[in-house]
């Protein structure tokens, strides 16, 4: 796996446009949970990053401009799903938001509340991206995952 951590099916890492992502969260949140995508699509492993706390009262926000494609209840959980283009998709849970499908959304703006229950008594958000059917790592989206090349001195 690359350093991006991409999904096991290889797609491209975001290009330098995705510095229109900016993160969920304000300010800048813990990684409390990394990106760790199964080695086939039906073994389990965590498809996203789990992110926290919210300093704000649990704020979440646009981290780009879209459209909200979902907005509801996924087995217990509430889940917001936003649509970026490009066959790019961000989901939040456990996010309640009074948004509905089809509504557009400016990147920073704010799309909902963090709910408790996801990291056990402390909130957090879990965050994906997926780009069709392959799931990326949220934070190659607003970080820099290239590793670090130290060079001679001379």
């Amino acid at each position: 796996m690359s350093a991006g951590g991409l999904g096991a099916s290889g797609p491209a890492a975001p290009d330098p446009a995705s510095a229109r992502w900016s993160w969920p969260l304000s300010p800048k949140p813990d990684v409390l949970r990394i990106f760790d995508p199964p080695d086939k699509p039906w073994l389990s492993g965590h498809r996203g990053v789990d992110v926290g706390p919210a300093s704000d009262g649990g704020k979440v926000t646009a981290p780009s401009d879209g459209m909200v494609t979902f907005a509801g209840v996924v087995v217990d959980r509430p889940v917001l799903t936003l649509d970026h283009g490009d066959g790019l998709k961000s989901s939040f849970e456990p996010v309640t938001s009074e948004l509905k499908a089809g509504d557009v959304v400016r990147k920073g703006q704010v799309i909902g509340i963090v709910e408790p229950g996801h990291c056990g008594l402390s909130p957090c958000l879990h965050w994906g991206v997926r780009r069709g059917g392959d799931y990326l790592n949220p934070l190659s989206f607003v970080a820099d995952l290239r590793p670090s090349i130290l060079l001679p001195l001379s």
